[in-house]
């Protein structure tokens, strides 16, 4: 982690205000007008943000699919969080930085930007892709969680055309729900809840 990096974050109670939850809300468009308002969000100290509960640090969570297989890796040993080492994952995710900011956008315009920006930096995704936001995460049962506040997208590649470009990206594939579900528990917990979460929506489909 560098000492100085800066992401962004939005207070606590105004997660709290818009109505807390644990795992993935799907009812995003309540809590996004609320956490990307003018003046909501601000940028603090990283290595001040994952001590500060107070704070939820905003981390888009973008998991790919292409038909019925979704995409997964294990993160390496050079992952920047050190306590998902190791761990398996569905998202590719990471901080909002000031660098992001382009002053004639509104914050939202701003974080999508970011997104395409974070993506990019972890994989080459070379497949035309519709995207939609699919909910909220937030899991306050570990120390990782308990910090961060997840905007899990879904990019819906045309074929399943994406290659590792980050270091820390290891054992990429695209895998059916199926088979994923037999790797759950070597999954980092956003993975296992998203997993749940498209599980329960095929059993509802």
């Amino acid at each position: 982690m560098v000492q100085d990096e800066r992401v962004l974050v939005v207070e606590r109670k105004l997660l709290e205000s818009a109505g807390m939850f644990q795992g993935v809300m799907p009812d995003a468009s309540r809590y996004l007008p609320i956490f990307f308002a003018p003046g909501a969000g601000r940028y603090m100290l990283r290595v001040e943000a994952e001590k500060d509960p107070s704070f939820k640090q905003m981390i888009p969570y973008v998991l790919m699919c292409s038909g019925d297989q979704y995409l997964t890796y294990v993160r390496g040993k050079r992952a920047g969080e050190t306590r998902l080492v190791e761990k398996r994952s569905i998202g590719i995710g990471g901080h909002i930085n000031p660098a992001d900011d382009m002053e004639l956008f509104s914050p939202y315009d701003t974080y999508l930007n970011a997104v395409h920006r974070e993506v990019a930096e972890e994989v080459n995704v070379e497949s035309p892709y519709k995207e939609t936001i699919i909910g909220l995460l937030n899991d306050d049962s570990n120390e990782v969680g308990r910090v961060h506040l997840g905007i899990v997208h879904l990019w819906d590649l045309e074929k399943p055309a994406v290659s590792r470009r980050e270091q820390m990206i290891t054992q990429l594939e695209f895998l059916p729900l199926e088979e994923l579900l037999r790797r759950r528990d070597s999954m980092e917990t956003w993975s296992q809840l998203c997993l749940d979460y498209l599980l329960a929506g095929l059993q509802k489909g």
